[in-house]
């Protein structure tokens, strides 16, 4: 029965390796960025048929659903001097099969996108006949060019400013979400045909997701999934044998983990080889555990979510990165809440990262952005009031020497409730220096005496502010242009016991995220546990059924712009 599955899964690896082939390689940007200049810069009108702002406005009137793109719209035709966007002459245009294009490649397997492709799609019924343009009366022409432009907006704002329409803080998302700008957009889209892909507002990690949905849809519809086991063992190690090793073998070869280079690999041996050890090292650095070959629970947990698991947590990220700027700010440091990692930007290029920790599920970091603007060395901590009530009092009760033995000191308050703080030195929970970027949070970076946590794979376990591995070379990394701060004069400031501000002259935006599935810079998906439940609250509002079976949807073939598809 198990070589039966092997010879079923052989034409499957085939058709997925055949799905990854490399194409032809596209138009660099600077000609495709020339192709859109040069269409914008053309001097041929639009079209020859005007519309009165009159009419807009009364359009905007009779569909209050269409008000809030109302300046959109407006300063669209104003643009255009109020000539027809849709049409050339009397027919439909190329432009408005284009925008059918768009809606069609779009993200189908999201209800509500599906539903607006389906609105532009009837609107475009009656358009044509027998593969010919029918010409409208007038005001049939006006109706569609206004429920065609209104439509785009609606489309765009839900495509490219996300499907979710609540305040995002419900969702415990603190990141202010920006109205993005569709002008270029529009106007890419009705002057020519053309990829759209430069002036789609949309993060680059947003296409990458994308391009994976298929490949697991196929996963899902294709391969058995059902859950593997070690049966009565705790781990494998290389070398060793058992049955199971055969069907690791097998999922991680389909999932493209174990790239074989000759002909002699044996998918059905029991062998813990050579070969599978690299596979699964790699398999364990895509999922955030440590890459040492070995495969026990953690492993064997990653391994065995479905392929329409994986799936629904491609489209709650890509929702995510909906909200967010399509661009980013060049000199970023940014925290990914689940990957348990910050990473400093320098124009663009990491220059430093680290391993973090974070809060636990019940003190979670908030996930917001704000401005790094101080650097505290031999920080005092004031204990939180939350960690005072739960934890010191009930400590200093059955131990009167307890704020002595730690290193505290009272500093106010009352004897119900009193201020206590932790002075500097090497057994203060903030370590040696803390980064400082003010918040209504009381969220910051820190040091840590306790090294030991940075070593475990999960690591969400702070009171909420976020532990640095590596907290000395972000200090000497922010102070590196000001001549007054070496790593010597850091170092003996982070060890000489007395608090020292230092307020940076070049502040750096800090964004604290939460990502669960991205591509890296070599090209590899990465996903990680949703540590804090945020993927599952998101999918039940993007979806009835969170694990029910995605549609997915073909896109479509020749005849209908092809350079529009995504």
């Amino acid at each position: 029965m198990r070589m039966t599955r092997y010879t079923l899964l052989v034409p499957v690896i085939a058709a997925l390796a055949e799905s990854c082939s490399t194409p032809q390689p596209p138009p660099t940007v600077e000609e495709r960025t020339q192709e859109i200049t040069e269409v914008f810069e053309s001097p041929v009108d639009y079209t020859l048929r005007t519309l009165d702002s009159t009419r807009i406005l009364g359009f905007l009137e009779a569909n209050p659903e269409f008000r809030s793109d109302s300046a959109g719209i407006m300063d669209f035709y104003r643009r255009r001097h109020f000539q027809y966007a849709w049409f050339v002459r009397d027919s439909v245009s190329q432009s408005a099969v284009g925008f059918l294009s768009l809606a069609t490649s779009a993200d189908t397997a999201f209800g509500e996108m599906a539903a607006l492709r389906d609105r532009i799609q009837l609107l475009l019924e009656g358009t044509q006949s027998e593969g010919h343009n029918v010409a409208l009366c007038d005001s049939c022409q006006q109706h569609l060019e206004l429920n065609l432009t209104a439509q785009f907006f609606h489309f765009a704002d839900k495509k490219y400013g996300g499907l979710i329409g609540k305040d995002l803080r419900e969702l415990d998302w603190f990141i202010p979400r920006r109205k993005k700008d569709y002008a270029r957009l529009i106007d890419s889209l009705t002057a020519g045909h053309m990829d759209l892909s430069l002036v789609e507002p949309l993060h680059p990690q947003y296409a990458k997701l994308k391009a994976n949905l298929k490949r697991y849809h196929d996963l899902d519809t294709v391969v058995d999934w059902s859950p593997l086991s070690l049966g009565d063992r705790r781990k494998l190690e290389p070398g060793d044998k058992a049955p199971v090793v055969a069907d690791i073998r097998q999922r991680l070869m389909v999932l493209g983990d174990l790239v074989n280079d000759t002909d002699t690999l044996v998918l059905s041996s029991p062998v813990y080889d050579s070969t599978l050890v690299r596979a699964v090292k790699a398999f364990q650095t895509r999922h955030g555990l440590h890459p040492d070959g070995i495969i026990g629970p953690g492993m064997m947990k990653a391994v065995n979510y479905s392929p329409r698991e994986r799936l629904r947590t491609l489209l709650v990220n890509m929702e995510r990165l909906r909200w967010v700027p399509e661009t980013t700010a060049p000199n970023l440091i940014l925290v990914n809440i689940p990957e348990f990692r910050m990473q400093v930007y320098e124009d663009g290029v990491e220059a430093l990262s680290m391993d973090v920790v974070v809060g636990t599920v019940a003190t979670r970091t908030v996930i917001f952005s704000d401005t790094l603007s101080t650097v505290v060395f031999s920080p005092y901590w004031v204990v939180p009031t939350s960690i005072v009530r739960g934890e010191i009092l009930p400590a200093m009760k059955k131990d009167p020497n307890y704020l002595a033995r730690k290193g505290m000191e009272r500093v106010g308050g009352t004897d119900a409730l009193p201020r206590i703080r932790q002075r500097p030195g090497g057994g203060n929970a903030l370590g040696r220096v803390k980064f400082l970027f003010p918040n209504s949070y009381s969220i910051y970076f820190h040091d840590t005496p306790s090294k030991s946590g940075f070593a475990r794979e999960q690591r969400a376990f702070s009171h909420g502010c976020i532990r640095l591995s590596r907290p000395a070379d972000l200090a000497e990394y922010l102070l590196r242009n000001d001549t007054a701060w070496t790593p010597e004069k850091i170092k003996t400031a982070m060890y000489k016991g007395k608090e020292t501000y230092v307020r940076l002259e070049e502040k750096h935006p800090v964004t604290i995220g939460y990502f669960t599935a991205w591509v890296d810079s070599e090209g590899r998906l990465n996903f990680r546990d949703d540590v804090y439940g945020h993927d599952k609250r998101l999918a039940a509002e993007l979806f009835f059924d969170p694990l029910a079976p995605v549609a997915m949807e073909p896109l479509p073939t020749a005849g209908i712009l092809e350079g529009l598809q995504e």
